[in-house]
């Protein structure tokens, strides 16, 4: 039987635990220990802002952080905002702890300056509310020249790179730019050094045939503070690795802008990705596929590329919905907007909502606790008080 496998049983057993408390972690994934209690909910806010992109938990201090696409919002665990980050005009998207430095990273573009960065942040000097991301030292960013590189290739050999748009040849992959991140060991793996995993966004195309893939490049981040350099938004710079430590293809159709949340579970070894479904007739277009974390990456083919091109891939989790003319597999989900694993088989799932101030709109966002069932075609159930507090 596979390792990660949830049948009905085990997930019935899974969930019963987990409602009071008995989940334990794998031993070499352990969260860090904390006397901060997990709330059922976390109010992000509500922010006159780019709608919520990503969140993510320090569960050792106690604060969770939310990307409002322009402004990042630190709270405590009670929902009470503790500062704030403003001033980025580029896109701030999925975040992540690091847990080796304790600061968050999270994907930050700049396609008009062809430029995409991971930007870092320093949450302990995150004190106030509107600390400048270009002046007040807590941002630094790394750039990757990777994703520029595919972000601007001439695929039809007009010698015109197209910009922003979908509808173009160009853009190797369909790369749009980056969007999730998230932290976890080499692909096929649950131990060693934790690598930095950034996936591209991807056009949403459909008379394409080179965009099925989701794309994840696996970085050793413990050497990129020689690479940092602060946030210059109107100059921006170039020093980050020339290359990944590896690039991965994950089978899956086309989506709208590719993974925009990604996370690692430690309990499962699983990696989730959280699409907005895509809309080839020929695929289920499912909005959660899962990287199956017992398969090591094989070196094969990359399919529907303009010339013959081989790559590693991963392998789907054969679980949830399954498509047979496609061979793909996945889930109907939420999770777009913000997943957070707790690596005990819970999750904080984010929910997103707008609201009206007076003559402003502005975006909300709150993260909200959530078991993993493995059932179909929702692999989520949300936490209630009465199993909380047993």
């Amino acid at each position: 039987m596979h390792r990660h496998t949830y049948s009905l049983l085990t997930a019935a057993v899974l969930s019963a635990a987990a409602a009071i408390g008995a989940v334990a972690p794998a031993a070499d994934a352990a969260p860090a220990k904390t006397t901060h209690p997990l709330p059922l909910t976390v109010d992000g806010g509500a922010w006159q802002s780019g709608h919520l992109q990503g969140m993510a938990l320090d569960r050792r201090k106690g604060f969770m952080y939310f990307s409002f696409t322009n402004l990042l919002v630190k709270t405590d665990l009670s929902g009470r905002p503790v500062g704030s980050v403003t001033g980025f005009t580029g896109h701030l998207g999925d975040l992540d702890i690091n847990t080796a430095d304790g600061r968050v990273y999270g994907s930050l573009e700049y396609k008009s300056a062809k430029a995409f960065y991971i930007a870092i942040l320093d949450g302990d000097r995150i004190t106030r509310m509107n600390m400048d991301a270009h002046s007040s030292g807590v941002v630094s960013a790394v750039h990757l020249e990777e994703v520029v590189r595919d972000y601007t290739a001439d695929m039809n050999g007009d010698g015109v790179f197209d910009g922003d748009t979908a509808r173009t040849a160009d853009h190797r992959y369909g790369c749009s730019g980056i969007d999730g991140v998230a932290f976890g060991p080499a692909f096929g793996r649950t131990t060693g050094p934790r690598r930095l995993t950034v996936a591209y966004g991807v056009y949403a195309h459909t008379t394409r045939q080179d965009n099925d893939h989701q794309v994840l490049l696996q970085y050793d981040v413990r050497t990129w503070r020689k690479y940092e350099r602060p946030l210059t938004e109107a100059e921006p710079h170039r020093s980050g690795p020339r290359s990944p430590a590896g690039k991965y293809f994950v089978y899956t159709g086309n989506t709208r802008y590719g993974v925009q949340n990604l996370e690692y579970d430690a309990h499962s070894g699983n990696w989730l990705m959280a699409v907005y479904k895509g809309t080839k007739p020929a695929f289920p277009n499912y909005s959660l596929f899962v990287v199956d974390g017992d398969h090591r990456p094989v070196w094969g083919p990359v399919r529907g590329q303009q010339q013959p091109e081989s790559g590693r891939l991963l392998s789907l989790l054969p679980e949830g919905l399954y498509d047979a003319p496609s061979g793909t597999y996945g889930w109907q989900s939420t999770g777009q907007y913000g997943l957070v694993s707790l690596d005990d088989g819970g999750f904080y799932l984010a929910e997103t909502g707008k609201i009206q101030d007076g003559d402003v709109v502005k975006e909300t966002g709150r993260a909200v606790r959530h078991r993993w069932t493995g059932l179909t075609p929702t692999p989520f159930t949300k936490v209630e008080p009465e199993a909380a507090d047993q």
